[in-house]
C-alpha cells in the first residue's frame, strides 16, 4: 500500500508540473490523481478502524454495519487545496428514509476530519400513490425525494430479511469535493437507524456496506 501511494505521489508531482506548463498555453488544469483506493477485494484493512469484510453478491465488501462507524485514515498526502472523496455505498433491506416514530428516520453520514460532509436519509421501500416513505438523498436530511433517487443500482438482492429478494439492496456512488489541507485525512462513515428490533440478531436489517472508497487530489 505504501509503495502504491508513493508511486501515485511521484505521478502527481509530474502531472502538476506538466499541468502548470500546459495551463500557460491552454488554460488546462492537471488531472485528478488517486492517492487512496480500496475495493476490499484484496481484503486490505490496515488503514481501516472497525474494519471487517464479508461476501455479498459475489464480491467482497466492507461491512455490514448497523448503528456503527467505520473510519479510514490516509497519511502522507502531498500539499493540496482540495480533495475528491468517492464512496460506493450499499444499503441493505428495509431502510425507511424520512419515516418518523418507531421506524425512522434512517440516517447515513460521512464526516471528513470531524466535519460533516454528508448527512442524509435513504429509503428502500416501495413507493405508491397511497404510501411512500421518502428519502432525503441526494439532498441533505430534511428534504423529500422518492425512494432510491440517485441510485447507481437498484436490482440487487437484500442481505438478511430479504436475502432472496431482488430490489432490497440499493447501491449509490457518493462523490464530493472538499477543501482540505494537511498531510493526513480521516474519513468516518456511520449511520443512525431506527428500528424496534425484537432481538439483537435482527440488526442486519437496515444495515449498510461499502464496496469501494477513493480519495483523489483535485488541486
Amino acid at each position: 500500500m505504501k509503495k502504491r501511494v508513493l508511486d501515485r505521489l511521484v505521478r502527481y508531482g509530474l502531472l502538476v508540473a506538466i499541468g502548470v506548463m500546459g495551463a500557460c498555453h491552454e488554460g488546462l488544469a492537471p488531472e485528478e490523481v488517486v492517492v487512496y483506493e480500496n475495493d476490499f477485494n484484496g481484503e486490505q484493512l490496515q488503514e481501516v478502524r472497525n474494519g471487517r469484510w464479508r461476501s455479498y453478491n459475489g464480491t467482497t465488501v466492507l461491512g455490514n454495519y448497523n448503528n456503527e462507524e467505520v473510519a479510514v485514515q490516509v497519511d502522507n498526502l502531498p500539499a493540496h487545496k482540495m480533495l475528491r472523496i468517492t464512496v460506493e455505498l450499499l444499503l441493505h433491506d428495509s431502510w425507511d428514509g424520512n419515516a418518523g416514530s418507531s421506524s425512522g428516520p434512517d440516517i447515513w453520514y460521512l464526516n471528513v476530519d470531524d466535519q460533516a460532509l454528508v448527512n442524509t436519509t435513504f429509503s428502500n421501500q416501495p413507493c405508491m400513490s397511497t404510501w411512500c416513505l421518502s428519502q432525503s438523498f441526494p439532498d441533505a436530511y430534511g428534504r423529500h425525494n422518492d425512494p432510491k433517487t440517485g441510485a447507481l443500482e437498484t436490482a440487487l438482492p437484500g442481505l438478511c430479511q430479504y436475502a432472496d429478494s431482488i430490489g432490497w439492496t440499493t447501491k449509490y456512488r457518493i462523490s464530493e469535493i472538499v477543501r482540505h489541507k494537511g498531510d493526513q485525512l480521516t474519513l468516518v462513515c456511520g449511520d443512525k437507524t431506527v428500528q424496534k428490533y425484537l432481538n439483537s440478531s435482527q440488526i442486519c436489517d437496515e444495515s449498510w456496506s461499502l464496496s469501494s472508497i477513493k480519495v483523489s487530489l483535485v488541486e
